[in-house]
């Protein structure tokens, strides 16, 4: 399997820039996505990682993306910086 780079606060693929957040100074983020990050802060600070789980499976089944891929992404997701305490 390889390995990709992947928001460290729901996993998703961040390997191409138009999908990469932004850093205060307008450069873009290596660690995190459009979606969780944008200049220089997270967009809900607030968010638990019990909403990140739900929000990010709920987006994947929108996408008929298969179970297993699910699965995967939010298994991967408490392991993911943000997360860690």
């Amino acid at each position: 399997m390889e390995n990709k780079i992947l928001c460290q606060s729901c996993s998703m693929p961040i390997e191409i820039d138009h999908v990469k957040g932004s850093e205060i100074d307008g450069s873009k983020s290596n660690e995190y996505c459009m979606y969780c990050y944008e200049n220089g802060a997270f967009k809900d600070p607030n968010m638990s990682l019990g909403q990140m789980i739900s929000v990010v499976e709920t987006q994947m089944e929108k996408m008929n993306l298969p179970v297993k891929l699910i699965e995967a992404s939010i298994h991967k997701i408490p392991k993911l910086s943000r997360w860690k305490i």
